[in-house]
């Protein structure tokens, strides 16, 4: 069946289907991202209905099953080409100078939005998480790769072992994540279109007993199935790229909790780093900001300055 010919019969046959069938495709369209990943029973829950009656409808449509109905949802995801649309319709009459106070104002929101959205009792078990774990995995895929190495990169300034699930394939993303356990935490990254593989990844890590965190959207997420601590942050934008400000801005949190846990530790390698830096002239002598008390003491308010340029 064709993308549009399934939308079509939805909307042909929306005055005739049950109240959940109508809870269903109202779920479709307000976010087919997300529902286009859920399992059957998911996707009731996020919907009021049973399980029973998201296969019902499936079948209705006309597919053998749920799966083949849940291809075609995410065949469509995936084909989906509207941003540039969104964009144009968004930005396409506008100067220069406008687009950028618009897309400042769009972040700003991001980031409003998320404050309202995360849990503080999520983002404390995080921490926790993080603290008592063994080995640290971060994984995050395309658009999201940034933030993974982002927040791989600071975590390694405060614990042993850190590592970055980095990989084209599903069965490298396996072969790194081979050793997972359940003393380890692996920190998850996804946002619309989400990515299988870190799917697939998590649900593996999920199999070795590991503690997941998931930063993603919200809680209807694919990611979500398998995380037991969701942090949710907007990045929706209107336009080609994703907006990564509200994410980035989480996990600077996160860093700044973890460092202020472990302040000796942190003191002690950034001091060592200082040296070194120093001694291996990897800076310029005005890049150089040296480490001393007052800078964890007032760690909160100024985070880390970056060092690698």
């Amino acid at each position: 069946m064709a993308d549009q010919d399934l939308f079509t019969k939805i909307n042909e046959n929306f005055r005739k289907m049950s109240k959940g069938q109508k809870s269903l495709v109202r779920l479709l369209n307000d976010d087919l991202n997300s529902a286009a990943f859920m399992t059957a029973s998911r996707m009731g829950k996020a919907a009021g209905v049973s399980e029973s009656t998201v296969v019902r409808f499936a079948m209705s449509l006309g597919f053998e099953g749920y799966p083949e109905f849940q291809e075609a949802l995410q065949g469509i995801v995936k084909g989906k080409l509207t941003s540039v649309s969104r964009m144009s319709a968004k930005y396409g009459q506008s100067r220069q100078s406008e687009i950028i106070t618009s897309v400042f104002h769009s972040d700003i929101e991001k980031i409003n939005d998320s404050i309202e959205i995360l849990d503080p009792r999520a983002f404390e078990s995080a921490v926790e998480i993080l603290l008592s774990s063994r080995r640290i995995y971060c994984i995050g895929l395309r658009s999201c790769a940034p933030l993974a190495h982002f927040l791989a990169f600071y975590l390694n300034m405060i614990f042993d072992d850190v590592r970055l699930i980095e990989s084209t394939s599903a069965s490298e993303i396996f072969e790194q994540l081979l050793r997972v356990g359940k003393n380890d935490c692996v920190v998850g990254i996804s946002f619309p279109r989400y990515s299988m593989r870190t799917l697939k990844a998590m649900e593996y890590a999920n199999e070795k007993s590991a503690k997941l965190i998931a930063i993603t959207d919200n809680e209807n997420s694919p990611l979500t199935m398998y995380s037991s601590c969701n942090l949710l942050v907007r990045s929706d934008q209107v336009s080609i790229v994703d907006s990564l400000v509200a994410p980035l801005s989480l996990i600077n949190a996160l860093i700044v909790a973890l460092s202020m846990r472990r302040q000796d530790a942190v003191l002690k390698d950034l001091t060592e780093l200082e040296h070194i830096w120093a001694d291996y002239q990897i800076y310029g002598n005005d890049e150089i900001n040296l480490v001393n008390e007052e800078t964890i003491a007032n760690y909160p308010e100024m985070h880390f300055r970056e060092k690698h340029g």
